[in-house]
C-alpha cells in the first residue's frame, strides 16, 4: 500500500503561479511512477502530467505543456506539481497518483494509488 496526501491547493488569480505537493508514506517511493491528474465540476478526470521512477522522463497533456513542471524528491517521498500562468480553465481538484515502475503502458493509465486531491481554483 502506499498512501498519497496532496497539499497545496487554493484560490489564486489567473497568471500567478501555484506549486502543489504529494508526500507519499507506505512503501519504497521510487519503485512507483507519479503522475497528476484533475477533475474539474461536471468533467471526466484528465491526465495532466507524469514523471518516471528516476525522474527522468516526464509527459505533460498539451493543455498544460509549457506552464506546468512536474518533478519529484525521491530522499524525501514527494512529487510536486508547479504550475505557472495559471488560467481559470486550470480550476479543478487535482489529485497525484501511483502505480508501480514495472507496469508499463501508457503513462494515463493504470494507477493504483490516489490521493484525496487538493482544490485549485483560479480566479480571472
Amino acid at each position: 500500500q502506499v498512501q498519497l496526501v496532496e497539499s497545496g491547493g487554493g484560490l489564486v488569480q489567473a497568471g500567478r503561479p501555484l506549486r502543489l505537493s504529494c508526500a507519499a508514506s507506505g512503501r519504497t517511493f521510487s519503485n512507483y511512477e507519479m503522475c497528476w491528474f484533475r477533475q474539474a465540476p461536471g468533467k471526466e478526470r484528465e491526465f495532466v502530467a507524469f514523471i518516471s521512477w528516476r525522474g527522468g522522463s516526464t509527459v505533460y497533456a498539451d493543455s498544460v505543456k509549457g506552464r506546468f513542471t512536474i518533478s519529484r524528491d525521491n530522499t524525501k517521498n514527494t512529487v510536486a506539481l508547479q504550475m505557472n500562468s495559471l488560467k481559470p480553465e486550470d480550476t479543478a481538484v487535482y489529485y497525484c497518483a501511483a502505480r508501480q515502475r514495472a507496469r508499463g503502458g501508457r503513462v494515463s493509465e493504470g494507477y493504483d494509488y490516489w490521493g484525496q486531491g487538493t482544490q485549485v481554483t483560479v480566479s480571472s
